[in-house]
């Protein structure tokens, strides 16, 4: 039987409980990271949605900016939702002052693209590599991808904007699927740690 990734999901800000929900339910064990050794200890980590520029500035506050940085640089896989795919991008379009990244993925993204808060929706999503019907993603002052380098593969788009990328162990949607009880899109990611964790990987 395959091993059972330990999938952190980094606790400073955000909808963490619903991450680690999600990551139970796609046979990972979920663990809240907060410290750099914590996060020695996982083999992959989810990002979650939250504000950018208070995840930025707690990582930096809690020693854990240059620990993700290193570690994203090393290959370990991570996935971002929302503010999650702002902290992995390389480039915001439009950073808040003093607004840092982790980086790993080559994109550029717009911060809350896709409207204020009282504009948030519910929204259908073809994702690449996720079988089965469309999945379901709430946008809650959702970002968008401007531009991708040439590593970066687009899996998906909404409304003529790009709304999930993938640069190899690196995955990043604007949306939320955590909030939705679809659990395909956490099942994809966990499938990359398991890849990573694989003998030759």
């Amino acid at each position: 039987m395959a091993e059972v990734p330990v999938v952190g999901v980094l606790a400073l800000q955000g909808d963490v409980r619903e991450h680690l929900v999600a990551l139970a339910a796609a046979d990972a064990v979920g663990r809240a990271v907060r410290r750099p050794e914590e996060l020695a200890e996982v083999d992959g980590l989810v990002i979650p949605g939250g504000e950018s520029t208070t995840i930025s500035k707690l990582a930096v506050l809690f020693g854990l900016m240059e620990p993700l940085r290193a570690r994203v640089r090393a290959g370990m896989p991570v996935y971002g939702t929302c503010a999650g795919m702002i902290m992995l991008a390389d480039k915001i379009l439009d950073p808040r002052s003093g607004q840092e990244t982790i980086g790993g993925i080559d994109v550029i993204v717009r911060r809350n693209a896709f409207g204020r808060q009282n504009e948030s929706f519910e929204a259908t999503v073809d994702v690449k590599g996720v079988e089965g019907d469309p999945v379901d993603g709430v946008f809650i002052r959702a970002p968008w991808v401007e531009s991708v380098g040439a590593e970066t593969e687009v899996l998906a788009e909404h409304d003529g904007h790009i709304v999930a990328v993938r640069q190899g162990n690196a995955l990043a949607t604007s949306f939320h699927p955590e909030l939705t009880g679809d659990h395909r899109v956490h099942g994809l990611f966990v499938e990359m740690v398991r890849a990573n964790l694989a003998p030759g990987s």
